[in-house]
């Protein structure tokens, strides 16, 4: 009898794949439009939180028909990591065959993680922001900085970036690394209304608290601006999430969830998720004026949309190490 394997990817392993931003928006554009259509399976992602609330630790399966993927994610998200000088977020991605139900891959989450979520910022900026945005507002400049960053920078036309963090020894050196790498102008402000007012897209990336700090005051955005809220509504106030024309996510369902537990007291009405826009079920931009958001969760379609070409990758170039199961 044969002997089943599979393949563990540590995190040198998955960068190693060579898997770029521009595969895993494409990737992701064709799962949100499989969810769109309604043929993908993902039930909302239960969580258990040590340490207390700000803390989880979430269970995120997914299966994409067409894209013969099936698996989950096994994450986490804890607020003082930063201060132990380990990530704030990390995680394993178990990827299994859609026919047997084996696992095939089990593969380090963190890359895969903060590059799928940039990219789940891009393809909905696709639908939502001004096509000739050249002016970014980044508030945090950790992980989700840098790679939501990289990823706007594949779809628009990217020039100059402001940043801010109130750790300013963390922004500088985003701005020394980001500049040269994207070859774009980086400024760090001062205070965090310098990175939203005057920018065309305008990214808040820092960690995700069911208490909003809501330092983001009405008036900040500037008409015809886009803002992705990756660290959910936690720097928003509700009054300039209240001047939005339209506000969007990624799943309605998972954000109604959210709501269960006491996150998302005070958003709009929402327009659309992104399968919604992909699909052409809801409109997007309509005029240059119209001041959208969205508010990504962070779905298991996303990891599900990016283990397969990590693991195909992996496969071609002998990457990994074959484990007996």
């Amino acid at each position: 009898m044969q002997q089943n394997q599979l393949l563990y990817l540590s995190r040198e392993d998955v960068v190693k794949t060579g898997v770029t931003m521009v595969d895993i928006i494409d990737s992701l554009e064709i799962a949100f439009r499989e969810k769109g259509e309604g043929n993908t399976e993902m039930p909302p992602k239960p969580g258990i939180h040590p340490g207390g609330d700000d803390n989880f630790i979430h269970a995120m399966p997914a299966y994409i028909p067409a894209l013969k993927s099936a698996g989950i994610k096994w994450v986490s998200a804890f607020v003082d990591n930063l201060k132990r000088g380990i990530p704030y977020i990390n995680g394993l991605v178990i990827l299994n065959d859609v026919a047997t139900g084996l696992p095939l891959s089990v593969m380090d989450g963190v890359w895969m993680t903060g590059m799928r979520t940039g990219a789940a910022t891009a393809l909905s900026a696709r639908y939502l922001a001004r096509p000739d945005s050249s002016i970014a507002g980044i508030l945090g400049c950790g992980i989700q900085g840098r790679t939501n960053l990289e990823a706007l920078s594949v779809l628009f036309p990217i020039k100059r970036v402001t940043v801010y963090d109130k750790n300013m020894a963390a922004a500088r050196a985003y701005a020394d690394e980001m500049g040269p790498r994207l070859n774009v102008t980086v400024e760090v402000v001062e205070n965090p209304r310098q990175a939203v007012s005057g920018c065309d897209i305008v990214v808040t990336a820092g960690p995700l608290l069911k208490k909003p700090h809501a330092t983001i005051k009405a008036g900040w955005l500037d008409e015809g601006a886009f803002a992705s809220l990756v660290d959910f509504d936690s720097y928003w106030h509700p009054d300039a999430m209240g001047e939005v024309t339209k506000f969007c996510t990624d799943d309605t369902a998972q954000i109604r969830h959210y709501q269960t537990l006491g996150y998302f007291e005070q958003i709009p009405p929402i327009h659309a998720d992104l399968g919604e826009l992909v699909t052409g079920r809801k409109a997007g931009r309509e005029t240059a004026a119209e001041i959208t958001m969205t508010a990504n969760l962070g779905l298991a379609i996303d990891d599900m949309a990016v283990a397969p070409l990590i693991y195909k990758q992996a496969k071609a170039r002998g990457i990994g190490t074959l484990l007996p199961l």
